[in-house]
């Protein structure tokens, strides 16, 4: 069985080891899984390889959902698909980020809010709303750097249920404070933020996973606040994917969370 994350760029990617690490705690000697550069233009041509199942990175997972033969109902609300599985000939596009959302916020602890702030809008963002909506929010306020380009994102929140207010980012001290942070900025890009944050927010979610932990993870751990970055959030949709290409539901998550957590302290030098 051939498996793979499609992205670019996508030499990075942690999906390999987790998917693998899950692969030989099961006993499936015949899966394989493997890290492929694909951009928006190669993806129609590689969904007509023989794939058991695919994982989506940036910058495919919106158009995904105009090349797949079905889709599950969460993906085309949050806007995205993240995994392809084959049956049958057919393609069906799915959405494991809001649940690997849901459990790293759960896992920790953190109890959701009635209003939540997020910075960021983009994909990220898009799932991140529908999974606080699941675990209790009514409304969220989106700190972006263009609220005029945050439309589709809004829109997204309202399907699940939510009010949404669109704010810039260069007035975050006027939406302080907030019971939780969300933080889907990339790399470095919650970095100027970090204090402002830590010094008025218990509890922050931050999906950078590496490097870990970023000027926010510190800040806010240093304020005594509550803090998870980004990897548990990458574990559990793989759990999720693993799940559904496989047909597997007893998943081996601590298989799979140790094999992470060596990859990264690897790739961070602490090893």
């Amino acid at each position: 069985m051939r498996c793979a994350v499609l992205g670019s760029p996508v030499g990075h990617s942690l999906s390999p080891v987790l998917h693998r690490a899950a692969y030989a705690a099961l006993g499936l000697r015949d899966w394989s899984y493997e890290a492929v550069e694909c951009d928006e233009h190669g993806l129609a041509g590689l969904l007509k390889e023989p794939w058991n199942g695919l994982s989506l990175t940036m910058p495919l997972k919106r158009v995904a959902l105009r090349l797949v033969d079905t889709c599950s109902e969460l993906a085309v609300d949050v806007g995205g698909a993240n995994t392809v599985l084959f049956r049958g000939g057919r393609l069906h596009g799915d959405n494991t980020d809001v649940h690997g959302i849901v459990m790293a916020l759960t896992e920790v602890g953190i109890e959701v809010p009635a209003s939540v702030l997020v910075l960021g809008g983009g994909a990220t963002a898009a799932s991140a709303l529908a999974a606080v909506a699941r675990l209790g929010a009514d409304h969220v306020t989106l700190a972006v750097r263009t609220p005029s380009r945050a439309g589709e994102a809004a829109a997204v929140g309202e399907r699940f249920g939510l009010s949404v207010t669109l704010r810039s980012l260069d007035g975050l001290r006027e939406l302080l404070p907030a019971g939780l942070v969300i933080s889907t900025l990339p790399g470095a890009g919650a970095d100027p933020y970090a204090n402002l944050v830590a010094d008025s927010c218990p509890a922050v979610f931050d999906v950078t996973y590496a490097p870990w932990p970023t000027a926010l993870g510190v800040a806010v751990r240093r304020a005594g606040g509550t803090v998870v970055g980004g990897f548990p959030m990458l574990l559990h949709q793989a759990v999720r994917q693993v799940e559904l290409m496989t047909g597997r539901t007893e998943v081996p998550v601590d298989a799979m969370r140790a094999a992470g957590e060596a990859e990264l302290a690897a790739r961070a030098g602490t090893t």
